[in-house]
């Protein structure tokens, strides 16, 4: 008996404008990806090397398509149900919650499969190349199943949650990124450790997606310093997924029924009758009252900016402090094994380890900072309010990016006491942590400026995210594809014009990391970053004065 919800969700994403779009552009992104790599020569070399180059690209663009494109469709799946009224009907019908989420489910696992298709003219290429058997891309295969497995769930026990479509596809994300690339840095830091703390992580290494591939790839040892593991890493990668999965489908299963609609508010205190003791205590703990009224808008003050502080979540005071607050203790942890790992490591690695952390750091928070500055406006009709307001739509424009600003302003000041200390051990290296916060404001800006012009082009705030993290991430990840192929067959040349684009790779360079000293790739990278900035800021003008013009 089929299920009429998977029919359902998958009408709804095919007949969307910018479906037939995506599959395109990931048609074409996957034959160039092969392209990129075939041999220029009629000569193939029968060891198969050359396939096998091929093929590894191609399948780390796969794994990227999976986890950029994937995440954002099962992340609004119950939470716009649920928005949008029609998910109380779904669960008063004969379906029930288990068939509502078995739909939900295997709808996301057969677009998985549908995105999985458009490769297929690209892997039979590396196929006839030789090199690259049908075991391995069938294992490969299957490896990507397991992670859009355990993507859905994730995004379906978030979307059960959430109260938004953009709050959803931000969280989403979030732990997709920490489930994919965090899961890598403790064993990073901790390769070769003994005990406890080796065995967990190394178990934590394996739950990543991105390394169970690399290690079915023959790259298990990419950046660990030269210390090998004789785990197998995909069948414990394809064990943990199916685990991750069956726990959160489950979890998500026990709240498909009417109590997913209670939320529990509490009850309050009046705080006047406390004990003077209970009353001091507070007044030391909340010095910032986030329920004291505020005072009155200045007139040199942009009433936007006031607007987006008081109606955002991180703009009200109390959550910018406990924001700067994780910062400042994530900042210490970096100094604390700034300090204790210099003994075994240079301070190169440990700047470079540093500079993916704040990156990821940015990466996560800027997009839904600034993606639905505009789309949020006309999602929910206060645009039409600003337009009736005699303020112009450059003082509009600047007042929501001032307040973005501020905020990653504060993020950077809190997470910047990890260079000094490095700076402290190794005075040599000041003109390269100079360099590297440089690089570090560039690509703040260039993450907020881009994310809001993308942003701007959308009337769904939800959409505006997950085209801000798709276009973000494919920036600081796409050129690093190429340069996993370097000397083999791309030049150094070839190699160096592809991270110039890429912001990490110029902060690494710039500290000189192994793998990245040898390119340079400043100034040319903030020259790269700085026009894209200011061509999305005038992208965004343009698309604000165009959609404030009368219909």
């Amino acid at each position: 008996m089929s299920n009429p919800i998977v029919s359902r969700e998958l009408l709804s994403f095919l007949r969307r404008p910018g479906a037939l779009w995506l599959q395109c552009a990931l048609a074409v992104t996957f034959v160039l990806l092969v392209i990129l790599r075939w041999p220029t020569d009629a000569h193939v070399a029968m060891s198969g090397t050359r396939a096998q180059e091929v093929f590894r690209v191609f399948a780390y663009g796969l794994m990227a398509a999976m986890l950029l494109v994937l995440p954002g469709f099962p992340a609004t799946s119950i939470v716009r149900e649920r928005n949008q009224g029609t998910l109380a009907l779904l669960l008063g019908t004969p379906l029930g919650g288990s068939r509502i989420l078995q739909g939900k489910l295997l709808a996301t696992m057969t677009l998985a499969l549908l995105l999985l298709s458009l490769s297929l003219p690209a892997v039979a290429a590396c196929y006839a190349l030789g090199g690259a058997t049908l075991t391995a891309i069938g294992g490969a295969y299957g490896l990507l199943l397991m992670t859009a497995l355990g993507v859905t769930s994730i995004g379906l026990l978030v979307s059960s949650y959430s109260l938004s479509s953009d709050g959803a596809v931000r969280w989403t994300y979030g732990l997709v990124l920490a489930w994919s690339v965090i899961s890598l840095m403790p064993h990073h830091f901790f390769a070769g450790a003994e005990g406890i703390i080796g065995t967990a992580v190394e178990w934590l290494r394996c739950a990543s997606p991105v390394a169970a591939l690399m290690a079915w790839l023959g790259a298990a040892d990419i950046g660990m310093r030269g210390v090998s593991t004789v785990a197998d890493i995909p069948t414990r990668f394809v064990l943990i997924s199916a685990g991750l999965t069956i726990v959160l489908t489950l979890w998500t299963l026990g709240r498909m029924n009417q109590s997913i609609f209670d939320r529990a508010r509490s009850a309050g205190m009046i705080a006047d009758e406390q004990s003077t003791g209970v009353q001091v205590m507070r007044r030391l703990v909340f010095i910032v009252d986030p329920r004291r009224r505020s005072g009155s808008i200045g007139p040199f003050v942009n009433p936007v900016m006031v607007k987006e502080f008081r109606c955002r979540r991180f703009g009200r005071l109390h959550w910018l402090l406990r924001l700067v607050a994780v910062c400042a203790v994530l900042s210490l942890a970096l100094s604390i094994l700034t300090t204790t790992r210099t003994i075994n490591w240079d301070v190169p690695t440990i700047g470079g380890v540093m500079v993916l952390l704040q990156v990821a750091l940015l990466v996560l928070i800027t997009p839904s900072l600034t993606s639905g500055l505009i789309s949020t406006e006309r999602e929910t009709g206060g645009w039409v309010l600003l337009q009736m307001t005699p303020m112009s739509i450059w003082r509009i424009v600047w007042g929501k990016l001032l307040s973005v600003m501020l905020t990653l302003a504060l993020v950077l000041c809190a997470t910047l006491p990890g260079y000094l200390v490095m700076v402290y051990i190794e005075p040599g290296q000041r003109l390269e942590v100079q360099r590297v916060v440089v690089c570090l404001l560039f690509t703040a800006v260039f993450a907020m400026l881009g994310s809001a012009a993308i942003g701007s082009l959308f009337r769904r705030t939800a959409a505006a995210t997950a085209a801000a993290y798709v276009t973000l991430l494919a920036v600081c990840a796409a050129p690093l594809l190429v340069w996993m192929g370097r000397d083999a067959p791309f030049g150094h040349d070839t190699v160096e014009t592809a991270l110039t684009i890429n912001p990490v790779a110029a902060a690494l360079s710039v500290i000189h990391v192994s793998g990245f000293r040898d390119y340079d790739l400043i100034p040319a990278n903030w020259w790269f970053l700085g026009i894209a900035s200011a061509a999305a800021l005038l992208l965004m003008l343009l698309q604000t004065w165009r959609i404030s013009r009368p219909a």
